[in-house]
């Protein structure tokens, strides 16, 4: 059987890895907002959540699954390629090697846990609102949005933080992941209206509307879609 082909699909799909990507040269910058630290990952990756709800809402948990390996394949290749960049000697004429070494020259641990993290949190949210979907008979969207996207972003926090600042002596460090989670579910409410938006409209042009209803939720199992 043929299965369709849907460019907006694609073009949601080339977004949430672009979220991904982006998210991780953004958190080198950290920003203040009056006591509360946070970096600036913050501003784009709970979109990449946003589009999660979207892909498991319109087209179920498995389409989703296959967008998340994507997103951490292509981010895993960025990493490797801009690891080994990092390597190559810099231009006498060049300046700028410290400021790029900067932005790619991640800690292994660091990119090891944001990595797991992402794969986690993503799809622990993309399961929770597909059962809730079929549990809801497709009604409240926007709760199991919100209910996802809190359960995601917390297991998201949860394997992050300690993988990555273990043995660092933060004693902030629950506070941290509380302000992290906290910004960014907020987030997510705030723009929830365009989401249903989106979602609806979606639906309308796409044609879809899955209900993943006896199906393997093995995240390993990416070949089933």
């Amino acid at each position: 059987m043929k299965q369709k082909f849907s460019i907006v699909f694609l073009l949601m799909a080339v977004l949430f890895t672009v979220c991904l990507i982006a998210s991780n040269l953004f958190a080198t910058k950290v920003f203040a907002i009056g006591n509360i630290s946070l970096p600036g990952a913050v501003i784009i990756f709970p979109v990449s959540y946003i589009l999660n709800d979207c892909f498991a809402e319109v087209w179920g948990y498995r389409k989703a699954r296959l967008v998340i390996w994507t997103a951490f394949a292509m981010n895993f290749f960025v990493v490797v390629v801009g690891q080994i960049v990092v390597w190559l000697p810099s231009a006498p004429f060049w300046d700028g090697g410290a400021h790029f070494d900067y932005m790619f020259n991640m800690a292994p641990r660091v990119t090891f846990a944001s990595l797991l993290a992402f794969l986690a949190g993503s799809t622990l949210n993309a399961f929770v609102l597909s059962r809730m979907k079929v549990a809801q008979k497709g009604r409240g969207f926007s709760w199991r949005a919100i209910v996802s996207s809190i359960a995601g972003e917390c297991l998201d926090s949860l394997v992050f933080m300690p993988i990555a600042f273990w043995g660092t002596g933060i004693r902030q460090l629950p506070v941290m992941m509380l302000c992290q989670v906290s910004f960014k579910v907020l987030y997510e409410i705030v723009i929830l209206p365009i989401t249903n938006i989106v979602v609806r409209k979606i639906k309308a042009v796409e044609g879809e509307d899955a209900f993943d209803e006896n199906i393997s939720y093995n995240p390993f199992k990416i070949k089933d879609i």
